[in-house]
């Protein structure tokens, strides 16, 4: 018999959980929906009247929040009651890469996940089924059924049933990929809490979508599909390069390899590199339990699709000051896109983070141009204030694309927004330095507008480009 869920939680509000639980609350009028986080700021931004605030930016969030705060969407600080109301909880907090002890580098972080196992063990009343919602390494469960078992065994009348739930979520596209999913995995040993979770996703998931496997298969399954993806995206670089060399045109060749049925079309974009929350944590993830199953030839392999994202980025930075005459100390550099991708706010492991942090290295003075990216997260990413040097170059958060270019030598085109497709080239060329250049690491620009325009052009994957 299958549990109806009146109530969720959602332990934290972040890039996962808030737009994850939007929607659940948009679809699923009669389940009362919270979403609780310590970080009494982001509440705040959650519940601000102002929809534009939202801490999170993805196209049409704003719309789902609108139609369910304070109906049965909720945003507060107050956990324990939250967790204690609930029928059902999802963990949905950060789980990044260590940087101390065991597995630094590479292992992932799971101090907020046993936070949230414990404050569920302590607050849970009943029977409440517990849904790993973050990318976790294979095997975390254990750990999570280990603190709940303790507190089944304390007594109290509490039990629980753990589920994984990995999302698959691109941002920028993150409504649209809740809204319609191309499949929704539920991993658990417990058929009854399987059927509860997949009867949420039923109001508005199509029965086939919703995929049944056992807990580690679930766990698995969103690495190594992040692992996959961030392959194409550093094997079409790698061919980039090649196209460089070569006088190849690597749009030209994704289209010739995508035509294949076998390989399809889908991130086979040159440019820049992944970047985001998930592709290089868990690749690094991945390649840290290869290592600890003894499997390190295969650790190895996928050791090389972050190295290899590494370098085309470095790879970037190093064209620009060769381009620029091998230097680009004192020279301003108009910077459009600081975002990982278009279309987010996010810059966890934007590539444009080590592209200007090479450039600040050689000394350059750069201009920043990113529509959704706020001045302060450039601190915080660039580790510098703005006009201040680390004995390096300098930096300035810029409000349009010709105030960045104003006196540039060049422009580098980062990130893929909308607006940088049209760029209005002959006001660029007029504001800037002579020989002006344009650097798209996107390929997304009018290269024969750009040329007409007077601007020498580097386009990533096309030909004579230096590596």
């Amino acid at each position: 018999m299958t549990s109806q869920i009146l109530t969720i939680c959602c332990v934290g509000a972040g890039y996962v959980g808030g737009p994850t639980m939007a929607v659940i609350a948009d679809c699923c009028p009669q389940i009362r929906v919270t979403v609780v986080d310590l970080n009494a700021a982001r509440i705040a931004a959650w519940n601000d009247a102002d929809l534009n605030r939202l801490p999170v930016y993805e196209p049409g969030l704003d719309r789902v929040v609108g139609r369910c705060r304070g109906r049965n969407l909720f945003f507060t600080t107050e956990v324990e009651a939250a967790i204690a109301e609930a029928d059902m909880v999802f963990l949905s907090v950060n789980t990044p890469t260590k940087t101390r002890g065991v597995g630094a580098g590479q292992a992932s972080d799971l101090r907020w996940i046993e936070v949230s196992a414990r404050q569920v063990a302590a607050c849970a009343q009943g029977h409440t089924i517990v849904v790993e919602k973050s990318t976790l390494p294979v095997r975390t469960a254990q750990t999570v059924q280990a603190i709940l078992a303790a507190a089944e065994g304390a007594g109290g009348g509490k039990t629980f049933s753990v589920l994984s739930n990995p999302e698959f979520l691109a941002e920028g596209t993150a409504i649209t990929d809740l809204m319609n999913p191309d499949r929704v995995l539920i991993g658990g040993d417990d058929p009854a809490a399987i059927e509860a979770l997949a009867s949420v996703y039923s109001h508005w998931v199509a029965p086939e979508k919703i995929l049944r496997t056992n807990l580690w298969s679930s766990e698995l399954s969103k690495l190594a599909a992040n692992a996959f993806l961030a392959q194409r995206i550093s094997s079409i670089n790698s061919i980039a390069a090649f196209c460089e060399a070569t006088g190849a045109d690597v749009g030209e060749v994704a289209q010739a390899i995508g035509s294949d049925s076998r390989i399809g079309a889908k991130f086979l974009k040159a440019g820049p590199g992944f970047g985001g929350s998930c592709f290089q944590k868990d690749i690094l993830n991945l390649v840290y339990l290869c290592g600890h199953y003894g499997l390190k030839e295969v650790a190895a392999y996928w050791q090389q699709v972050v190295e290899l994202n590494t370098w085309q980025q470095h790879r970037i930075a190093r064209l620009v000051v060769h381009r620029l005459f091998g230097s680009v100390s004192g020279k301003r550099l108009a910077v459009l896109g600081f975002a990982f991708k278009a279309d987010t706010n996010d810059t966890r492991e934007a590539p444009a983070i080590r592209i200007c942090k090479d450039l600040l290295e050689e000394g350059a003075e750069l201009a920043i141009y990113d529509p959704k990216v706020a001045p302060e997260q450039l601190v915080r990413d660039l580790g510098q204030p703005q006009t201040q040097t680390n004995g390096d170059g300098t930096w300035q958060s810029c409000g349009s694309v010709l105030e960045a270019a104003h006196g540039a030598d060049a422009v580098l085109v980062l990130t893929e927004w909308a607006e940088f497709s049209e760029l209005p080239f002959k006001d660029l060329a007029a504001v800037m330095r002579k020989p002006a250049w344009l650097f798209d690491a996107r390929g997304i620009t009018n290269a024969a507008a750009a040329r007409e325009a007077g601007l020498n052009l580097w386009i990533v994957g096309q030909g004579g480009a230096v590596s």
